[in-house]
């Protein structure tokens, strides 16, 4: 992707904050028009040129089409879609969490995504690629990561799912490793529990190289999202064993 311009053009979700601010970031510093979504608008990028943006609360269903409709006005193509905004959920024992804890958790990492994917398509925008932004969690069934790991495990069937049914367009989720961003906040607040490891992992990384900032991971990410077009689609990967 290195030497693109705005001849590309980048759907991505999330872009107010996190992963996906630096994910846009890094794609407008390389030429690359971005189409952003997130409730926030980023000041820092709404002005830069091939930055275009429209607010959506990802938890408004009914909301995806006419954001989408206004944002896309008149584009018939993507080369990417990266669906990255999500949250993270209590950390906590599953029997603990409440029905609709867990709903809401998978309302915004996995429902929405669908409700993006189907609407785009419905609207007969060509997809070259689509990267949802997944996690370890989604396979490592760490105690606490409940409603979590339940979302993105479902989100990578989904990108599975959808690779079936659309042989168009290569799907694919990508676990990006540790990020450093508000949702570490959350975990170092947490109070030390011998139940959960995963969050004593977690304190200990940030800080080190372990832990990246969004800024500087979004490049590798970049470069990942290219070579997984070389792997079947709708498989899943950690870019941690990608080298």
């Amino acid at each position: 992707m290195a030497g693109s311009s705005l001849t590309e053009s980048f759907l991505i979700t999330g872009v107010s904050s996190g992963l996906g601010h630096g994910l846009a970031k890094a794609c407008l510093d390389r030429g690359t028009k971005v189409y952003g979504l997130s409730r926030r608008t980023p000041p820092d990028l709404s002005g830069r040129p091939g930055f275009v943006f429209a607010s959506m609360d990802l938890t408004r269903f009914e909301a995806v089409p006419p954001a989408l409709d206004k944002l896309l006005a008149g584009v018939k193509s993507l080369h990417m879609v990266v669906l990255n905004a999500g949250v993270l959920g209590d950390i906590e024992d599953l029997a603990d969490t409440p029905l609709d804890k867990v709903k809401q958790v998978m309302d915004i990492n996995l429902w929405a995504n669908k409700a993006i994917l189907d609407h785009l398509f419905k609207r007969g925008v060509a997809i070259k690629q689509v990267v949802a932004i997944s996690s370890g969690a989604a396979v490592s069934g760490a105690r606490g990561r409940n409603a979590y790991s339940l979302s993105k495990a479902a989100l990578n069937m989904m990108m599975e799912l959808y690779a079936a049914e659309r042989q168009d367009t290569h799907f694919s989720a990508l676990a990006p490793g540790l990020v450093d961003t508000a949702m570490q906040d959350y975990v170092r607040d947490l109070p030390d529990d011998s139940r959960y490891p995963t969050v004593q992992r977690l304190k200990r990384a940030r800080g080190t190289p372990d832990m990246p900032f969004p800024d500087e991971l979004a490049p590798r990410l970049l470069d990942a999202f290219r070579r997984v077009l070389r792997e079947e689609s709708g498989s899943f990967h950690d870019l941690r064993a990608m080298g």
